[in-house]
């Protein structure tokens, strides 16, 4: 069974995705009543592995009750946690349980979680294990060169960070050599820097080479926007959408989601975007609202 995600990424159909964070308990219900919520609405969802450096419940476990409450996961997997043996693991696992899509990160920096004395593993870099997950796919073998009978086929995604300072795209370009067929952004709120990453991504022959899909997230308040563009690396609040969640006091929800809709109406009429990766921050309710808001609803059928 081939991934949903990517047969709609093939067909040219504009995506949206979403995101569950499994939690910090040994509650699979939690994930059950996060995912029951974007349903209708996502066309897949990414299960986060322990974001933050803090332990979560493990995204195979995540993507398990995803996909039992009906939506497709994309099982998020660090390099931080696991040696090669504990990735092949969490790949062949992950698809039985119903994983479709992988998306491949290093891992936030243990500094910023709360084990800090934990040894980072690190034993492959982000393009190994995209590498392992396309080797799997493509010829069913290990990088042992052990076969595996039925392999997982995974849509493998990658991140990108376009607006951070000093950006790279060559990084990127690696990942695609070996083998990322999507490319899902940093948190963006800047329409115009956007813009001026994907003339470059355009003409470097990024958009041929992968499904571009942009991270978007409705910002609750003024001081939530605060933080993300001080702590979070490769976001940047526009200073006039942080004034105006100042001045809307109570009403700052709602202001938040009005200006993502405007954004994801504008990124949906921009040629290079495959798709939106809507991040509720924990609040599906407003992933809902610029989803519906957007016009991205009914969500059409993956083509056969």
């Amino acid at each position: 069974m081939t991934s949903r995600l990517e047969r709609l990424v093939r067909a040219g159909t504009f995506v949206v995705t979403a995101e569950v964070v499994p939690p910090r308990s040994a509650d699979g219900g939690a994930v059950r009543a996060q995912a029951r919520e974007l349903v209708g609405y996502a066309d897949a969802v990414n299960v986060t592995d322990n974001p933050r450096a803090s332990a979560h419940m493990s995204p195979v476990a995540g993507a398990a009750f995803v996909a039992a409450a009906g939506l497709e996961p994309t099982m998020q997997i660090t390099c931080r946690d696991r040696n090669r043996l504990g990735l092949a693991a969490d790949l062949l696992g992950g698809w039985a349980l119903g994983a479709r899509n992988l998306f491949c990160l290093t891992g936030d920096p243990l500094a910023v979680g709360d084990e800090p004395g934990a040894a980072a593993v690190h034993d492959l870099a982000v393009e190994d294990l995209v590498r392992m997950a396309a080797e799997l796919r493509e010829r069913g073998r290990l990088p042992s060169g052990a076969e595996i009978d039925p392999a997982p086929r995974y849509f493998i995604g990658v991140a990108d960070v376009p607006l951070a300072p000093g950006y790279d795209p060559a990084r990127l370009e690696r990942k695609l050599d070996a083998g990322a067929g999507f490319v899902m952004t940093q948190i963006a709120y800047d329409l115009e820097a956007l813009r001026v990453w994907l003339e470059l991504a355009r003409a470097r022959g990024i958009t041929e080479r992968a499904a571009l899909v942009v991270g978007v997230a409705p910002l609750a308040s003024a001081k939530q926007a605060r933080f993300l563009h001080e702590k979070v690396p490769g976001v940047s609040v526009p200073a006039e959408l942080l004034a105006e969640l100042e001045d809307a006091g109570e009403r700052a929800p709602e202001v938040g989601v009005a200006r993502c809709v405007e954004l994801v109406r504008a990124l949906r009429d921009t040629p290079g975007v495959a798709g939106v990766h809507v991040m509720g921050l924990g609040r599906e309710a407003a992933v809902r609202a610029v989803i519906e808001g957007a016009g991205l609803l009914p969500r059409p059928p993956a083509p056969g």
